[in-house]
């Protein structure tokens, strides 16, 4: 069987700590993967947040759509956890990026998930995919400026 690999950067923009919530457990008792996916969601809103923006409609005015998801899941999570998560810009387009995503468990230092998700930037208004920014692009061009990078050692 095929498995999916998401490679992650050495570094990441931004680190946030979410806690596992008794509703994110599924019937076998650790973190469900639906689950994940709404944590990789928090995550993605709190990077965006940092980045000065409002909400994921109002990129510099542009919302954006999640286009693709890959999600490597490399441990459990449980009740009481609560997970580094580690995000990042890359992957830039004419419409678009990806952001990588890692989560850590805070106590045991447990790699728990790796992930990629592919934003693409959205025209609400007329309803037709937009143009990634030039401010946008400064500010994320690879490689990130060192004053902006967190390890995630």
């Amino acid at each position: 069987m095929n498995r999916v690999k998401v490679d992650l950067p050495d570094q990441f923009l931004f680190k946030t700590e979410i806690p596992v919530r008794i509703t994110d457990l599924n019937y076998g008792g650790h973190v469900g993967n639906d689950a994940m996916l709404s944590l990789v969601h928090e995550a993605r809103v709190q990077f965006f947040m940092s980045e000065g923006f409002k909400s994921e409609l109002d990129i510099m005015g542009l919302g954006v759509i999640m286009a693709d998801v890959a999600m490597q899941f490399k441990g459990e999570g449980f009740y009481g956890n609560v997970f580094e998560v580690y995000v990042t810009v890359g992957g830039l387009s004419s419409s678009g990026f990806d952001l990588y995503y890692k989560f850590i468990d805070q106590e045991s230092r447990r790699e728990i998930l790796k992930v990629k998700t592919g934003m693409v930037l959205f025209d609400y208004k007329n309803r037709k995919i937009a143009a990634l920014p030039e401010e946008l692009k400064k500010r994320w061009q690879l490689p990130h400026p060192e004053s902006r990078l967190i390890s995630n050692e």
